[in-house]
């Protein structure tokens, strides 16, 4: 008999509302936003320098909350200079959102927008058969790689269309984190089919070492409250639970022998103890690596090493408590 588990993406409305849920839930948002910040303008420091005007391709843009703070950002950096901005972004709801965040924003004047309802593989599909070969200043993948259906090909699709001096950003999952974990072990039981594949940080490093693109990681802490999904009946926890396993409807449609396995079922008796609100570390890494020659890159390939304090939970593969190992390509 065929398991009526399936994934949450067949049906994109819930999805969307598992979305707002999670960050609501998470610090998700307020992290990517400091690094937006604080980080951002350094990294497109010699982007947009001498040129009329900014090219800014955002894959998987969503609401554009965080697309909006990119281009603050890319503003600050180049006063006066035109961005013209597209999206490719799946879902009409979240796109109708964007437009509605677009015409309330007074900081807009010098930007075009641009949206495409499509995936990035129906994008790519539709540059190749239109021939057309428009180069980008900055293109950034947030937390979208997970629907594609062949990652390494569609990281080298987007990468060969960089102008020169132009970067790429990729955030996802971070092999530390407690999704990785949850993922690991029991990813294996959840209805991922085509429409879904779970990729972290450590996944993605493989990729670019494969084809010798230089890049750096930046580490972010960010946290997420669960306690509403060990709550009976509760709205919130049933969206957030089938937005953590990437399930539609997880809690009527899961067996009942996954449901009471490993940590689900201790997080359970935690909480039935009075132990307050469970939650758990996410740690999102984000990459960013400059358009050179294979060559070039692959000479360039020797790391260095620093520490930075963050929480990490102890028994996450080599990492050591409480320590992250951030690492930084030579420039």
């Amino acid at each position: 008999m065929a398991s009526p588990m399936r994934s949450l993406l067949t049906d994109l409305s819930r999805y969307v509302r598992c979305f707002h849920v999670f960050l609501a839930k998470s610090t998700e948002h307020q992290t990517m936003k400091q690094f937006v910040e604080q980080q951002l303008p350094g990294l497109l420091a010699s982007t947009g320098s001498g040129k009329s005007a900014i090219n800014i391709l955002s894959v998987g843009g969503g609401a554009g909350e965080i697309d909006l703070q990119i281009i603050s950002a890319v503003q600050a950096s180049y006063p006066g200079v035109a961005i013209n901005n597209e999206v490719i972004e799946p879902s009409a709801d979240q796109i109708l959102k964007y437009k509605e965040r677009v015409a309330a924003a007074s900081n807009l004047n010098n930007v075009k927008f641009t949206w495409h309802e499509e995936t990035a593989n129906e994008y790519e599909s539709r540059m190749k058969s239109e021939k057309k070969s428009q180069k980008w200043d900055f293109i950034h993948m947030i937390q979208m790689l997970y629907y594609v259906k062949d990652i390494p090909a569609i990281i080298r699709f987007f990468h060969s269309l960089l102008d020169a001096q132009a970067k790429l950003l990729i955030i996802l999952v971070s092999e530390t984190s407690g999704w990785e974990t949850l993922w690991r072990k029991y990813g294996s039981s959840f209805p991922t089919d085509d429409l879904c594949t779970y990729v972290s940080s450590a996944h993605i490093k493989g990729i670019l070492d494969s084809v010798g693109l230089k890049y750096k990681i930046y580490e972010l802490p960010s946290r997420m409250d669960i306690t509403c999904c060990f709550a009976e009946g509760d709205n919130d926890g049933e969206l957030l639970l089938d937005f953590l396993t990437e399930t539609y409807e997880f809690s009527k449609n899961a067996p009942p022998e996954l449901k009471q396995q490993g940590s689900i079922r201790e997080k359970r008796k935690a909480r039935q103890k009075g132990v307050g609100n469970v939650r758990f570390s996410l740690y999102r890494k984000i990459r960013n690596f400059n358009k050179r020659s294979r060559s070039a890159l692959h000479e360039d390939q020797n790391l260095c090493r620093r520490s930075s304090q963050v929480q990490i939970p102890p028994s996450l593969l080599h990492y050591r408590r409480n320590w992250s190992n951030v690492r930084c390509a030579n420039a």
